[in-house]
């Protein structure tokens, strides 16, 4: 086994390692890995799903119930949560443009690197509670399971320099239930636009994500009431920021 050692995740050199064509056994970024996590004062909430999963909905639902109680929060979202991210999520998703496997996975992992460190640190570090519309398991999902991009997790520990949420919300449908909701609300972008083979890859992968780590995912059945699936989100997003401190005492 070959081992890279880098001094620094931000000052790392890839002018000898080729990341979209070496085997995943092969390449171990040990200077990476084996950083210590920080701990940050707020809480990374991310809610995940497939196309036309309602997660967008229910994310909202939650940031007004916090906004009431006080708790100071960021809505925001991956590709698209700064400026830069705009003209990304523009490039990744307009049904337009015809982008390569290869550079959609760049795409991605350059917006998710300059999000996590101009909006989600920062508000991290400041105590906030961080609820963002996508993040790293989506790439790890559509990029990585999906269209077998075996290094798309390697790069998301580079772009997000380790950083994992705290909670992981997955909305799981049916890919025809998904697809027909995406139908009825206007023109599909190109991701939504896959065959429904891929889709269904989508769905399996977020599940087997869950089936590894039941404490940081938790998956909703996302063809209920929207409402009945909001109060069960409220109540475990309640109960993960009361054990952080993080939910008022009146």
């Amino acid at each position: 086994m070959r081992v890279y050692q880098f001094r620094h995740p931000s000052k790392i050199e890839l002018s000898h390692l080729n990341l979209l064509t070496a085997k995943p056994e092969v390449v171990y970024i040990s200077g990476l890995d084996m950083q210590k996590k920080k701990s940050y004062p707020g809480f990374f909430l991310v809610f995940e799903g497939g196309e036309g999963c309602g997660k967008s909905t229910q994310l909202r639902q939650l940031a007004r119930t916090l906004s009431r109680e006080g708790i100071p929060i960021v809505l925001t979202r991956e590709p698209g949560g700064t400026p830069l991210g705009k003209g990304i999520r523009q490039l990744l998703l307009h049904a337009k443009h015809k982008v390569s496997p290869e550079a959609e996975l760049f795409l991605y992992e350059a917006d998710r690197a300059h999000h996590v460190a101009s909006v989600v640190k920062p508000a991290l570090s400041c105590g906030q509670v961080v609820l963002s519309d996508r993040h790293a398991d989506s790439t790890a999902v559509y990029q990585g399971m999906a269209r077998g991009m075996h290094h798309a997790e390697t790069l998301n520990s580079l772009a997000t320099s380790g950083l994992t949420p705290d909670l992981v919300i997955i909305l799981d449908v049916p890919p025809e239930i998904g697809l027909a909701r995406v139908r009825g609300r206007g023109a599909p972008d190109r991701l939504e636009r896959e065959k429904m083979a891929f889709h269904k890859k989508v769905r399996k992968g977020f599940l087997a994500l869950a089936k590894k780590n039941s404490r940081r995912y938790r998956v909703f059945n996302g063809t209920g009431d929207p409402k009945e699936i909001g109060q069960e989100i409220q109540r475990l997003v309640k109960t993960r920021l009361e054990r952080k401190g993080l939910w008022p005492q009146h």
